[in-house]
């Protein structure tokens, strides 16, 4: 493996404040390594190359030892703060600081701040995984096991520890290597010209492979799956044990549910494509007949509520979460209300998915894209670009979108599940 040693220096001005960073991996590929040197310089820091040494083949990892220079330890702290998060770990081995949580609800002032990729600490001079990866977040230690784990700032109790600072941690970027998955070759993370049907069906491969294997497949669905149609396509798919989970809203759950009792969606009749008489009613008169049922689980088992993709979820045990807003009418008597409880109950429903399907919604996208690791794979299918846009902006930098309409996608992809399930 061949290896040189770059030098960058600036005679003019003095840098008095100085920490050597490793960075390694596959640092060149995927970018990692001019992302570095770009937030040195753009945070009024110097950079020094000591020593660089460049993999030959794909496989090859490579490894930079950069000397970090700035003109005071505040600026020097900065830069460290944001190069650490590109997988930079600082040479001077040092234990993670931890500072004990004062108030409830609230991190220690200084509290790092986790992003969505691999993470550890350095505890008892041993570097251990950060378990429960999220973006957002804080990282407390278990005293009694010494485990750390993400939590989120609603969620602190006075005595928990905290890590404070960047001191003892470091990130494992997701390598282009490491994305060698059904959708790597989707060189942008929106698809409006490349052709759908390839990538319709590595998803159909996804979801083919997660029924047939240990893989969860999570679908986080939007009410245009119902206005548009396709609730018969996702009843399909749950039904087919492609699905299995389901997180929604409000929206979705009752209009399907309208669907179900009246043929209707927000009064509309999904086979015709025309308004009925009295049809705005018939989302409110749905969701009063499951609260007096009890709960959708309870409207099933009474006969009242006998198809759709609720009936599906409650007839083949897919987990549902539905998730209540202020503008709901009702709510269904499923809907949580309580955005921290949500909050809580997606963080535990996500814990073995492996896969994510997106359509139709672009709050509840978001939302879990918030919550997901790097690693979990995430396909965003929307008639809109600016929903991948904005989960992209917001640090789901996995997600692949794909611009379509919901009912043609969900049939093609159906299409493709049965070609699998041939072969």
């Amino acid at each position: 493996m061949a290896s040189k040693e770059i030098e960058a220096t600036n005679p003019e001005t003095t840098y008095t404040s100085v920490e050597e960073v490793e960075v390694r991996g596959h640092i060149i590929d995927s970018l990692i390594l001019p992302k570095v040197l770009d937030c040195i310089t753009t945070a009024g820091g110097m950079f020094e190359i000591k020593h660089i040494t460049i993999g030959q083949n794909r496989t090859d990892p490579s490894a930079a030892l950069i000397e970090v220079q700035a003109a005071d330890d505040q600026t020097l702290q900065n830069i460290l703060a944001q190069v650490v998060d590109h997988g930079a770990v600082p040479t001077a081995s040092r234990d993670c600081q931890l500072v004990t949580a004062d108030i409830a609800g609230a991190f220690s002032e200084g509290f790092y701040s986790t992003t969505n990729q691999r993470t550890e600490i350095r505890l008892n001079d041993t570097w251990q995984p950060v378990a429960r990866q999220e973006m957002d977040c804080g990282i407390t230690v278990d005293s009694s096991t010494s485990q750390a784990r993400c939590i989120a700032m609603s969620d602190v109790e006075i005595g928990m520890p905290i890590v404070v600072g960047h001191q003892g941690t470091r990130v494992f970027p997701l390598e282009r290597v490491e994305q060698d998955h059904a959708f790597a070759f989707m060189n942008s993370s929106v698809s409006t010209e490349k052709p759908k049907g390839v990538v319709i069906r590595q998803i159909a491969q996804q979801l083919f492979e997660n029924r047939t294997g240990s893989g969860k497949t999570l679908l986080v669905g939007g009410p245009a799956i119902v206005h548009t149609g396709s609730g018969g396509l996702i009843g399909e798919l749950i039904r087919d044990g492609y699905i299995h989970k389901l997180f929604t809203g409000n929206a979705l759950a009752t209009h399907d549910i309208e669907q179900a009792l009246y043929g209707t969606s927000l009064g509309v009749d999904v086979h015709q494509g025309s308004l009925t008489d009295a049809g705005h009613e018939h989302h409110l008169r749905a969701i009063n007949q499951i609260r007096r049922a009890g709960t959708i689980s309870e409207a099933v088992d009474q006969g009242l509520l006998q198809s759709g993709i609720m009936y599906e979820c409650v007839k083949n045990d897919v987990e549902f979460q539905l998730a209540g807003s202020i503008r709901d009418d009702g709510p269904l008597p499923d809907v949580v209300t309580d955005a921290l409880e949500n909050q809580r109950r997606m963080r535990a429903g996500i814990a073995d998915v492996t896969f994510c399907l997106m359509i139709a919604t672009t709050l509840h996208s978001i939302a879990v894209g918030n919550l997901l690791p790097a690693w979990v794979n995430v396909v965003c299918v929307d008639i809109n670009p600016s929903t991948v846009i904005k989960l992209s902006d917001r640090g789901s930098f996995q997600t692949v979108g794909l611009v379509t309409d919901v009912e043609p996608f969900l049939r093609s992809l159906l299409s493709e599940l049965r070609r699998l399930e041939e072969t």
